[in-house]
């Protein structure tokens, strides 16, 4: 019964997580506040206070698993993508600890443990199946055949659906974080009080800097003929602009899995905790009679729960990596 400890430190949440034979033992994240003041994430300032959770994350999951040191079996890592000095206080806190207790490493993907964190609970998918990863910087349509043969064929050609919606936030004058904001007044608003374009963008691939744009103008076109519309739209807005970024996720989604004649789709990355999101694959799935599968909100964020399950598998492949290891802040898929 191997227990992984794993260790999740690629943006400004610091995180350390158990688990024992595939089950989820503890999940420990140490957010960040120290970015709102500068409306998003200084990489400097994320490795400093990396450098303050990481010992802290880690006693507090080994305590809420109930485990002693000696128990732990592996020790899985993010190695990238991600900022380079977040990445570095993970990476060397996880190989000076596997060198003190004498454990084996286990290098994991961000993105792919994005994907592996439906294997956690049930119900899991079947392989073959589709996953949209979505995250503040990512947007794929990844083909999954296997735990760790997955094939990306879509993906952003400029920016992530997430930056999108950050960017609409900072617009509309919202302070950091702004996609949670973005998914709360929407929920008060009417999707289609206004209209934004869906790029025309051929195969499974996505673009999201004309919709931004168009944002933009449209904000600046009506705050010139009225300077309170934000705040008399606030709501609609949001709910608008929301929905457009869905449908462009959805409807690209829907392409790839009429083509290739899969059922099973996933949703995954920080993004999938959008509730407009969430909602709109269960309308999808329920119309194209798929079977739709959605993390839990404390796994959709970065966390170590995902690094700790794809440790665990890759574990039982025997895949380890050695002492020579450095992050990476841009990984191959």
């Amino acid at each position: 019964m191997p227990v992984i400890l794993g260790i999740e430190s690629s943006c400004d949440e610091t995180s350390a997580a158990v688990c024992a034979d595939g089950a989820m033992l503890s999940n420990i994240i140490a957010n960040q506040t120290i970015h709102e003041a500068y409306g998003g994430v200084v990489p400097e300032l994320a490795s400093r206070v990396h450098q303050q959770n990481i010992i802290p994350a880690v006693q507090q999951a080994i305590s809420n698993a109930k485990i002693r040191k000696n128990d732990i079996d592996a020790v899985a890592f993010t190695r990238g993508p991600g900022l380079l000095g977040s990445l570095l206080v993970g990476v060397s806190f996880a190989k000076a600890f596997a060198l003190a207790n004498n454990l084996p490493l286990i290098e994991v993907n961000h993105m792919q443990a994005h994907i592996l964190a439906h294997f956690i609970d049930e119900p899991k998918p079947s392989f073959p199946f589709l996953c949209l990863t979505v995250s503040g910087g990512h947007t794929q349509i990844v083909l999954v055949k296997d735990y760790f043969d997955m094939e990306v064929i879509g993906h952003t050609q400029d920016d992530a659906a997430g930056e999108a919606m950050d960017k609409t936030s900072k617009i509309l004058g919202l302070p950091y974080p702004g996609g949670p904001l973005i998914d709360k007044h929407a929920r008060l608003g009417n999707p289609d009080a206004f209209q934004f374009p869906e790029p025309q963008i051929p195969g499974y691939n996505f673009s999201f800097s004309g919709l931004k744009t168009a944002i933009l103008y449209f904000i600046q076109n009506n705050e010139a003929k009225n300077a309170a519309f934000v705040k008399d739209n606030l709501a609609d807005i949001c709910a608008s602009v929301e929905k457009r970024i869905v449908t462009i996720l959805l409807n690209k989604l829907t392409k790839a899995a009429k083509a290739y004649g899969i059922k099973d789709v996933a949703l995954a990355g920080g993004v999938s905790a959008n509730t407009g999101l969430r909602q709109g694959l269960l309308d999808v799935g329920a119309k194209y009679h798929w079977n739709t599968f959605i993390p839990k909100m404390e796994y959709c964020t970065d966390n170590a729960a995902m690094i700790a399950i794809a440790g665990y598998h890759k574990y039982l492949k025997g895949d380890f990596t050695d002492q020579h290891v450095a992050p990476l802040a841009r990984m191959p898929f």
